[in-house]
């Protein structure tokens, strides 16, 4: 099987859709503190965040069994609503066993989201996009979708000193999960229009924010 589509096939498989909302994701959460800071009180900020109060319109890019899109709903109001889009049908079938009233799950590829430009006010890519192949390109499909106005937050993988001991980036790559080097998602997404790009590194982990472009700036 190929590199690139290895870990794909890993977040496809009904097994492992089974165990990773309660076992897989929360180890692995924990992993991305190693030789660094804790990255549990920057997720929990981070989701507090985005479920802030509002009727806000919130799309969970490869959003699994739905983790944060639940989370992220809680929090709305009004017309609030938070969709969550994955590939794995697995995963969407596991996310639609927790309904909720301010959520919702559509199949979709990330390299192509089945929205109109300039649709919601906040899109997130959370955990997610270092086991999408070709990744870049859709970091201009979270800017495309977004609100002028609107943010789009991604948390993933950053190289650091422990990545580059010998033999560790190797092994990422053979299962399919990717380093992102330091400054890779930064200046993709303000190559793609975002202004304000703001980074935080926690471990072997990394939060990026930015801010698109009000319509009359």
């Amino acid at each position: 099987m190929a590199r690139e589509s290895l870990g794909l096939a890993i977040m496809q498989n009904p097994l492992f859709s089974a165990v990773y909302e309660r076992a897989w994701r929360p180890v692995f959460t924990r992993l991305f503190s190693l030789g660094g800071s804790s990255t549990a009180d920057v997720d929990k900020a981070l989701t507090a965040y985005l479920a802030r109060p509002g009727d806000r319109l919130v799309l969970d890019v490869a959003c699994g069994p739905g983790n944060y899109t639940r989370r992220i709903a809680s929090g709305l109001t009004g017309d609030g609503r938070c969709i969550g889009i994955d590939f794995a049908e697995s995963m969407l079938a596991r996310a639609a066993r927790t309904p909720t009233d301010r959520t919702s799950y559509l199949r979709a590829d990330a390299h192509e989201i089945p929205f109109a430009d300039d649709t919601f006010d906040s899109v997130v890519c959370l955990a997610a996009l270092y086991l999408i192949p070709d990744p870049l390109p859709v970091l201009d499909e979270l800017v495309r979708v977004t609100n002028p106005g609107g943010e789009v937050v991604v948390f993933t993988s950053v190289a650091t000193d422990l990545t580059s001991l010998p033999g560790v980036r190797e092994a990422t790559c053979l299962s399919g999960y990717r380093i992102f080097g330091r400054h890779e998602i930064v200046e993709r997404l303000s190559a793609a229009g975002l202004e304000d790009v703001e980074q935080t590194i926690t471990g072997m982990g990394q939060y990026v924010l930015g801010i698109k472009p009000a319509a009359d700036a």
